[in-house]
């Protein structure tokens, strides 16, 4: 008898243990490298979406965009943070995604913070893009995401790669340049403030130039991701003005094949937590309803779609 009760009691422990295992839906989320800000912040809502959505988050490093809009069409990730121009060029198999072809097996969840194209330089001459005319200007690698914004931002402006003396350099490497006088300008596409600028800022007679008037027009005529962008004052050392821009957005997307209910509960964690993720995380005070679904170029998710229709906002579905 002692035997039988033994048995039966660890099958039970088994059985919970296993149920216990399979609390809730578990999904990874890819996001940059470990040193980005898509790291560290998708850590943090990661974090919120596990503790208040029961579902299980795992934050992995990636190579960014790309690479996490790949990684959920092949299954290895759930969700993902990506620039919203990254995830429009999948959508439509262009761009960074015309060899791949069409890739439509996520959808939006919201719009994040916005990742400001900005124009910086250090030589007194460059008021405006238009003056970037037969300068040496840092457009990010080929087939890049600064590339593109940086061509869409010169073709607004009515010049091409060719009117330019086109350099294909990083974030640091831009920068270094600027200092040692290689380059006239650079391009950078990030959060605002951004490290490499703020050194150059600080350390240099470096500012950046407005993207606004009718070259934002265009721009956003062309492409309907991009969005106005006002950098405030006082931002970078030296910055006695705001500077408007152009800006795309950090976006987190998830998987088509999630539950309406999972997503529903996830995007709720997020905004109706907004305050303690900004105290944890300086990116969350540009969480708001109207930031998370204006711009977006793919449809959202079900899930997502009814808890901003509960907050008074119709989004596109598909």
């Amino acid at each position: 008898m002692k035997k039988l009760l033994s048995i039966m009691l660890a099958l039970v422990l088994v059985v919970a243990l296993a149920a216990c295992g399979n609390a809730g839906t578990k999904m990874t989320m890819g996001t940059g490298g470990t040193a980005g800000t898509y790291y560290g912040y998708g850590g943090v809502l990661g974090q919120y979406i596990t503790n208040n959505a029961g579902v299980n988050v795992t934050v992995v490093s990636t190579d960014g965009s790309k690479a996490n809009i790949q990684g959920i069409d092949a299954g290895n990730y759930q969700l993902g943070t990506v620039q919203s121009d990254v995830m429009s060029y999948a959508w439509a198999g262009t761009r960074s995604f015309e060899k791949e072809g069409k890739i439509d097996s996520f959808r939006t969840v919201a719009g994040l913070y916005a990742e400001a194209v900005q124009l910086v330089t250090m030589d007194p001459a460059i008021k405006s893009v238009k003056d970037l005319k037969g300068k040496a200007v840092s457009i990010g690698a080929p087939g890049s995401g600064v590339y593109f914004n940086a061509i869409d931002v010169l073709t607004a402006a009515g010049l091409t790669e060719e009117d330019i003396k086109a350099q294909y350099q990083s974030f640091a490497d831009s920068a270094d340049a600027l200092k040692d006088g290689k380059i006239d300008a650079a391009f950078i596409v990030a959060g605002a403030p951004t490290p490499a600028i703020t050194e150059l800022c600080t350390t240099n007679a470096a500012y950046l130039v407005p993207i606004d008037g009718e070259v934002a027009e265009k721009m956003m005529a062309d492409c309907p991701f991009y969005t106005v962008y006002t950098i405030p004052a006082g931002t970078y050392a030296g910055q006695t003005e705001d500077v408007k821009t152009m800006t795309v957005k950090a976006t987190l997307i998830v998987s088509a094949d999630a539950s309406e209910e999972d997503v529903y509960k996830l995007t709720a964690a997020i905004f109706d937590n907004a305050d303690a993720i900004a105290a944890e995380n300086a990116k969350g005070a540009e969480l708001s309803i109207e930031n998370a679904t204006a711009g977006m170029t793919a449809p959202f998710h079900a899930g997502a779609a009814k808890y901003f229709a509960e907050k008074g906002v119709e989004v596109a579905v598909q």
